[in-house]
């Protein structure tokens, strides 16, 4: 009932909004007063669209948005910004909506409603019969209840109508949003233009990370294994220098190499497993996962039903956006545990990482989440974040793949 009183109230918005669509655009061809007034305008008609399409993904018929991306630097009141508004197919389509819209979403709001109201009527006559002792009638074309047996009949009536117009209520909202979807979804169209928008800011995004992880790999050569191996160069010249005039002072210099060597492979071991850790390719995601939870010095609970292997850039990708969330956990959420779940199913890998910590992150106040962002756009991938103020954050991140290989572990232990 409340969704139907909703679509009776949200229907009275739709009308006022195409009247002013059509007074803004008759005014359009007047100089600086349409390029302000249109885009104005039909901001307001697409957050009255979004909010339908919100209200239809509620009742699970998903209406996405199908509008053009906004132009760089486009101003308000300027031609580019008109221009892009009066361009865009769905404009158009949000205005053929607008009166059909509010017809339909009216009758059938009204519908959700009223009928269970009668029923409901039709149950407290009976009790109203017998408190007040008199006759009622107009309940129903042919009811009347000046007779208790009349008055009985009404109870079993109102309760058929108003279990009948609660089971029919969600039904007609979800026909409702079958109707919007006709107007508001993207067509065809719109949907392969929205791809090869989303793909081409993906692609972007890909090749900038790329961009930078090489600049990181070249700075970690050139200012840790580059130096340490000039370094150890020059020691080994020198003792070939001493080591028959000084046999002592180059033993002792070739000693010093040694351990400047050893360094450098361990450096360069680690910058190795920065690239593609030896673990991920040994032992898989779910391995891998695991023994990047018992490295940590929180408590970290591991729960992983991974049938197979991902293909090994999406393997890749999935580790370090796992890594880079547990590591955004221990340094700022102050948990005291964790947890990591792995699944597949419907051909998506579904990761979810959760603390009990403070709560309160935001993507906007570091680089963390939103480079596991764009490291998992690049295949198609997403990520929710859940975190209020006190907690619990619960950061969920679902990557499209299909799993090749036969899992060669068992994954019912937790850590």
């Amino acid at each position: 009932m409340m969704s139907g009183m909703a679509a009776i109230g949200l229907a009275f918005t739709n009308l006022p909004l195409l009247a002013m669509s059509v007074v803004a655009l008759a005014l359009a061809p007047v100089p600086f007063l349409g390029l302000a007034l249109v885009p104005w305008t039909m901001t307001l008609v697409r957050m009255r669209t979004d909010l339908e399409r919100r209200r239809a993904s509620r009742t699970g018929v998903l209406v996405t948005r199908p509008y053009h991306p906004p132009p760089q630097r486009a101003v308000a009141g300027g031609w580019q910004r008109f221009r892009w508004t009066v361009t865009d197919p769905a404009t158009w389509r949000d205005l053929a909506w607008l009166a059909p819209g509010a017809i339909v979403g009216f009758t059938l709001g009204t519908i959700g409603v009223l009928v269970p109201l009668y029923g409901l009527a039709g149950l407290t006559l009976t009790p109203l019969w017998i408190w007040l002792g008199t006759g009622w009638y107009g309940y129903g074309a042919t009811w009347s209840t000046d007779t208790l047996p009349a008055g009985l009949l009404c109870l079993p009536q109102g309760a058929v109508i108003l279990a009948a117009g609660l089971w029919a209520a969600p039904r007609l909202r979800r026909v409702d949003a079958h109707f919007a979807r006709l107007f508001l979804a993207p067509t065809r169209a719109a949907e392969l233009r929205l791809r090869v928008t989303q793909l081409t800011v993906t692609r972007s995004d890909t090749v900038d990370a790329q961009a930078a992880e090489l600049r990181r790999i070249e700075r970690d050569l050139h200012d840790g294994v580059q130096a340490r191996l000039a370094s150890l160069s020059m020691v080994i010249g020198l003792a070939d220098e001493l080591i028959d005039r000084h046999p002592a002072q180059a033993h002792k210099l070739l000693a010093e190499a040694r351990e400047s060597s050893g360094a450098a492979l361990v450096e360069l071991r680690h910058l190795v497993r920065g690239i593609h850790p030896p673990v991920l390719a040994e032992r898989g995601l779910g391995g891998a996962v695991r023994a990047l939870a018992l490295s940590l010095p929180v408590p970290i609970t591991v729960d992983i039903d991974l049938p197979g292997r991902p293909d090994t850039p999406v393997e890749s990708a999935a580790y370090f956006a796992v890594a880079e969330a547990l590591t955004n956990m221990i340094r700022h959420s102050r948990a005291h545990t964790g947890s990591v779940s792995l699944r597949h199913a419907d051909g998506t890998l579904t990761m979810v990482v959760t603390d009990d910590g403070t709560g309160g992150a935001d993507p906007a106040a570091g680089t963390g989440l939103r480079g596991i962002e764009r490291r998992l756009a690049a295949f198609d991938g997403t990520i929710e974040l859940s975190s209020p103020p006190g907690g619990p954050t619960v950061i969920t991140m679902e990557v499209p793949c299909a799993l090749s290989s036969p899992r060669t572990m068992p994954s019912s232990v937790t850590d």
